[in-house]
Order: structure tokens, then sequence, then C-alpha cells
């Protein structure tokens, strides 16, 4: 029997070669199978893309160009040069677009400051036209540039023969508006000042000064005397007379109550931050412009009464520049050539004692007015010496 099942007829013997599963047969139908799918898939694809092409022509090349590669010449490097340059004070901002542009301030302290600065404290002239003095100050700035700047606010109709181009006063001529006294148009050129001084991020005390004031000592002195205070110099006081409350405006209420108004002399000196606060306000500005009418004078006022209510801790309460106001009336005495002595002068800038930063000095005005244009003679002849220009005290 098991001989029997041995026993296979020759076309059973065929289909077995042809149905044992071998592995090159195996390969061979995968291959086959792949090739014909291949092909159909090819021809399908064609065909779609040739009726796409009817419907969506090919668009143009729009492959952007490579980018180019800039070269930078790191001996060239630009960094913070343009924005530490002083601007040019002949620029055509207007008020809005100055007052915006001078508001703007570093949030870090100078301690953190990513460059080199020398501080320099910026001088503020308010005049109605020349300098007659001058000269003078040429004396007293001579040999101490790059530590000040210069900035004169004076009437656009004003057109005197420009100063020469080797004066300290060239081409620092701001652009101004016309100036009446007594009226709020003086509040508005201070604020222009300051605005155009705090462009120049090396600027960090602010001193305004008349046509008719002078310095009483030389300029280290000044400029030591300013930088290493820690306060600013706004004179501040209450006056209950007429020429003081009297001039209040009920209608300034809630913004400014009685017991908030104050007094004071127009001639300040500030820091850099307070000067900021000033040009920024937008709370006390706008009462003053509104009801503080003559004889309500915003220049002897404004500034009193915001630093009074705001910022009292940082203000020493006085000014630095000497006026006489014993003759009475609404001017200071003025002060021709023959008032011009040394004991004079000497008297000005020893006269008294008075605080600076917390101890006892007798230096308490470093400027004094009103000189008139003829006492410059012997201011020129009695002053360099007296106040040691270009030497310290």
């Amino acid at each position: 029997m098991w001989n029997h099942e041995k026993e296979q007829t020759p076309i059973a013997s065929i289909a077995t070669i042809f149905y044992t599963p071998t592995p090159l047969l195996n390969l061979m139908s995968y291959f086959l199978v792949f090739g014909f799918g291949l092909s159909i898939g090819l021809a399908i694809s064609f065909s779609f893309n040739i009726h796409l092409k009817q419907f969506f022509p090919t668009p143009p090349d729009q492959t952007s160009p490579p980018l180019q590669t800039l070269a930078v010449n790191e001996t060239e490097r630009v960094g913070l040069k343009e924005f530490l340059k002083a601007p040019n004070v002949t620029h055509d901002m207007t008020d809005e677009e100055l007052l915006w542009r001078a508001s703007m301030e570093a949030r870090v302290g100078p301690a953190e400051f990513p460059f080199k600065r020398v501080p320099k404290v910026a001088f503020m002239f308010l005049t109605r036209g020349p300098l007659p003095l001058a000269p003078f100050w040429e004396l007293f700035f001579g040999g101490h540039e790059g530590l000040y700047s210069i900035y004169v606010h004076s009437n656009p109709s004003f057109n005197a023969t420009p100063f020469p181009e080797s004066s300290v006063f060239h081409g620092r001529r701001i652009p101004s508006k016309d100036v009446q006294w007594g009226t709020f148009s003086m509040l508005e050129a201070e604020r222009r000042l300051l605005a155009n001084a705090l462009l120049d991020i090396s600027n960090q005390r602010f001193v305004l000064l008349s046509e008719a004031c002078i310095p009483l000592h030389n300029f280290s002195t000044i400029y030591s005397y300013l930088l290493f205070s820690k306060q600013s110099f706004v004179e501040v006081y209450d006056f209950p007379g007429s020429v003081g409350r009297g001039r209040y405006n009920r209608r300034m209420m809630p913004v400014i109550k009685l017991d908030q108004w104050r007094k004071g002399s127009q001639w300040f000196e500030m820091d850099r931050s307070l000067a900021v606060e000033v040009v920024s306000d937008r709370k006390y500005f706008p009462v003053f412009r509104k009801f503080c009418k003559p004889s309500c004078y915003s220049d002897e006022h404004y500034l009193p009464t915001m630093v009074g209510v705001k910022f009292w801790k940082r203000n020493s309460n006085r000014s630095l520049t000497w006026v006489d106001w014993s003759r009475g009336g609404p001017h200071p005495a003025g002060f021709r050539r023959e008032a011009v002595t040394v004991d004079f002068l000497k008297r000005l800038r020893n006269g008294g004692r008075c605080l600076y930063n917390g101890k006892s000095t007798g230096i308490c005005f470093l400027f004094a007015r009103k000189f008139l244009p003829n006492s410059l003679t012997r201011l020129v002849r009695f002053g360099p010496n007296l106040m040691q220009f270009n030497r310290p005290e």
C-alpha cells in the first residue's frame, strides 16, 4: 500500500512543478503586479495634467531673487552715534511734535547707560531780541567746550546780525514765537526752551536766564554746584496778599485748590527728571492756560504751584538768580554802568547763608539780574578777575 501511494501519473508530476511555491516565482509575481499598477498610474496622471492645464495655465516664474548679503565694515559701526549726537536747534518741528519728542526719557539710571556720557548744563536765554551782555558770557564759557549747551529764544521778528562762527552763541537760536510780557506766552516759551534742551541727552541741568542776567562765579564753580546738587532750584512760597492768593481763580478747582496755590521767581534751575515732567504736564498746564489771565501771571505761579504740589521733596525751595525787588513795582531794579563796582559784585557773590545738600553754604546765588546794556564795559573790566574766569575758585 505504501508503494502504491508513491506512484504518480505524468500529469500529476507536471502540476506539482507549476503549483509548488518557490521564492523566485513569488518575486516575479510581485514585479509583474507592481509594473502593471505603475503603468496605469502614469497614464492616468498624464491624462489628468493635460486636462488641468487647459483650465489653470502655468503662472509665470515668481521666484524671488536670492538675498544679497550686505557687507558690514565693523570699523564704521554706527551703534548709538546718531542717537547721541546733539540735534540741530534749527529744526522744523511744531510745538506739539517738539514736546512729544522731548517727553521721551530713558527708564534706566545714568549708571546703566551703555555709553560714556559727559553731563552738560543747558543755559536757556529767554530774550526780547539781542544779547547785549554776550561778550561777558563769552568770557565765562571760554575753555569749557563740551560741558554746556546754549539755547536762545527771541522774538521771531528780531533780525540782528548773526553771531560769528567763533561765538558760543552762533547758531543757537531755536524756532521761537512771539512773547508778550505778563501773558501765557511767557510760559509757553519757557517750555519751548526746556523741550529743545531735552533733545540733547547729555544735558542734565537746565537754567533759565534773560538777556539781563550775568554769572556771579566762574564756570567750574557753577557747573559743580549744579551737577552735584541733589535738588532743583524753584522758588516756592505762599503769599496771602493780592499779588499772591489774590490771583487764584476758583474755577481752577478741583485740579488746583486755593491752599495749593503758590508763587515764586520765574528764573529757575532744575534737573532733567523735573524738566521732563514740565514738558509732559497735561494736568496743570491746561488749567493755567484757561484760567490764569492778567492779573494772574503764569510765569510766577505755574511752576511754584506744580512743584509745590507734586515735587516738593526734590526741590530746594529757592532761586539761584539774585533779583532786587526792594524798590517795589511790577519790575525789579535795573543796574546801569555806574552801579557795577567790585564791592557791589562781591556782595552779590557772598551775601547770606543758605542750605546746599542739607549743609550751610555761603554760595546762595549763581546768577544775578537785571543788568542793563551799558553795564557791559564794567562787567568785562571787573568780572573776570573777581570771578576767576578760567580758574577754579
